[in-house]
């Protein structure tokens, strides 16, 4: 573990100044899967929810929120999202998003994945809340992350 860099020396936020290091190419991938009854699920495969195409909203909100991460973190940075992909696969237990994000700044991109993830199956939830108040976000998580200082990662 190394030191909090959001903390300066009295214990306080603080956003970490990047100015000086040099854009590189950073990528990273997060997950999160929303959970839901069989009766959604079916709903999801045979593509008739009542408020329309589920995927596509997620996966447009999945890349719009990785956009605007720095609207709601205060202290994440501003930066270039070059690319998003937001996925969403139907399965036995629900919905499975996988989102991956792509740069070349400053700074890494794992929290505009984790983000991407957990909007677009907070997305999901919202489409099929009226069919089952139960559906659940659960599992967000990084999967991997390449470039920067601290190099690539990969959870295991």
């Amino acid at each position: 573990m190394g030191e909090l860099t959001h903390l300066d020396g009295a214990g306080h936020a603080r956003m970490v100044d990047v100015t000086h290091k040099q854009p590189t190419v950073r990528s990273a991938t997060a997950e999160a899967m929303v959970r839901c009854s069989d009766a959604v699920v079916r709903v999801l495969r045979d593509g008739t929810a009542p408020k329309g195409d589920v995927l596509a909203v997620a996966r447009i909100a999945g890349i719009s929120a990785a956009k605007r991460t720095a609207e709601l973190l205060p202290l994440a940075h501003v930066i270039g999202v070059h690319g998003a992909v937001v996925d969403l696969e139907i399965t036995d237990e629900g919905v499975h998003v996988t989102a991956t994000v792509r740069t070349a700044d400053r700074t890494g991109v794992e929290m505009e994945a984790l983000t991407a993830a957990a909007v677009a199956g907070l997305a999901v939830v919202d489409m099929v809340k009226g069919l089952d108040k139960g559906t659940t976000l659960t599992d967000v998580r990084l999967l991997a992350k390449t470039g920067g200082k601290s190099g690539d990662w990969q959870r295991a």
